[in-house]
């Protein structure tokens, strides 16, 4: 893979700068990776467990980490020390891995009404005729959509920040850069998205929350919600919002009737995601990811 370990290229690179009196900004790199990302979730995990008093906030996010602060209790250069002394015990460590857990979230592909709303706005778009998931898969020279559905659902994405709207995950696909499934979004933004929409803008798959105004292509849509602000289902029962960085997410694809039962299961608070804790080790996963991705995905088999 493209992607190298941390403890080489990413070692002690990091840049502190600060939003105002109560913000640090921790840029691990200016690219996202794997091996960013990976330490970026670290040193989150890191500054957590040593509850610090006086953060707020710890924010992770595709390369970077922000860190919202009280300064009236904790000093801002303590608090920049003491990112510098984890961000060193996080280079040095000698096999990282990350305890996280494994998703599978059934989705229903070319769904009509994502179908439905890209023809709506098809004035916006660089391809107005045939659909976003046509348009996919000639961008990235496949023999058509269900070679480009099957290319996104057969490997594992891990979720590297939550953003934008509340409880949205962006998603990197876990294989080597020259696999990855990359699409530019929208020429002109669209003015209305399904719910729960599956997306790609760039090289980043997300899920969109809430309906809304979006820009990335539209694939399909997800059966289960991943925004509970009633928090009416078991897995929403410790907080709103499902998705956490450093999740690692298999699509799988369903067909309507599926869809239908999955949406009958969640009106009716019944609904639970299937789910395994896993350690992910992030030397495996760049040393050979087609292997190393298999042995993952064989935990929700086994589940």
């Amino acid at each position: 893979m493209s992607d190298t370990l941390g403890a080489g290229s990413l070692k002690g690179t990091a840049r502190y700068t600060w939003g105002g009196d109560e913000f640090l900004f921790v840029e691990i790199s200016e690219a996202m990776s794997l091996a960013a990302n990976f330490k970026s979730n670290s040193m989150a995990t890191r500054l957590g467990d040593r509850a610090l008093a006086g953060v707020t906030e710890i924010c992770p996010a595709n390369a970077s980490l922000l860190v919202r602060f009280d300064p009236d209790v904790l000093d801002a250069a303590e608090l920049e020390a003491t990112m510098r002394e984890i961000e060193v015990e996080v280079d040095n460590t000698a096999h990282p891995v990350l305890n996280t857990r494994l998703i599978e979230v059934p989705v229903w592909y070319d769904d009509p009404y994502t179908r439905e709303t890209g023809a709506r706005f098809r004035s916006g778009h660089q391809r107005p005729e045939g659909t976003d998931l046509d348009f996919a898969a000639e961008v990235n020279n496949l023999s058509g959509a269900a070679e480009f559905i099957r290319r996104h659902h057969s490997s594992p994405w891990l979720v590297s920040m939550v953003g934008f709207v509340a409880g949205l995950p962006f998603m990197f696909q876990m294989v080597p850069r020259e696999q990855q499934l990359e699409v530019p979004k929208y020429l002109s933004p669209r003015t209305d998205t399904p719910p729960l929409t599956v997306g790609h803008g760039g090289c980043f798959a997300c899920i969109y929350s809430v309906r809304g105004a979006g820009g990335y292509q539209m694939f399909g849509i997800a059966a289960a919600p991943i925004f509970d602000p009633a928090q009416s289902l078991a897995d929403f029962k410790d907080f709103m919002v499902f998705f956490k960085p450093g999740d690692i997410v298999k699509f799988r694809p369903v067909d309507e009737d599926e869809y239908k039962s999955i949406k009958d299961q969640v009106e009716a608070g019944t609904f639970v995601y299937k789910q395994v804790p896993v350690t992910f080790d992030l030397a495996e996963a760049l040393d050979d990811p087609e292997s190393y991705n298999t042995k993952l995905l064989e935990n929700l088999n086994d589940s």
